[in-house]
């Protein structure tokens, strides 16, 4: 995958390889597109905001727009280029769409 790929606000499932060199599917939300990596939230996972690398994705099997209801909103300061320079991973909830939940 590379950045031309890449669309904001969209629901990805794609395949990634774990740290074992497994090929894992995986259901995940961008948030950011930046020019090595993207911002993302792992949707079968933790919940937290993840840094992840074009390269790590092996395959996109299936991309799917979200309407801006449906979508998961956090601060642009923690989705700035800057904040993601030395993390890997954002230790806080990514928020759900406003559903009345």
């Amino acid at each position: 995958m590379d950045k031309s790929q890449c669309k904001e606000h969209a629901r990805y499932m794609v395949t990634l390889r774990d740290e074992g060199g497994r090929l894992r599917p995986e259901n995940l939300y961008v948030y950011r597109c930046y020019d090595d990596f993207m911002v993302v939230r792992f949707l079968d996972r933790d919940g937290f905001v993840h840094k992840l690398r074009y390269g790590d994705v092996v395959k996109v099997v299936k991309v799917m727009e979200v309407p801006p209801k449906k979508r998961y909103l956090l601060p642009e300061a923690l989705l700035a280029k800057e904040q993601w320079q030395d993390k890997e991973v954002l230790h806080i909830y990514a928020t759900s769409p406003g559903l009345g939940k």
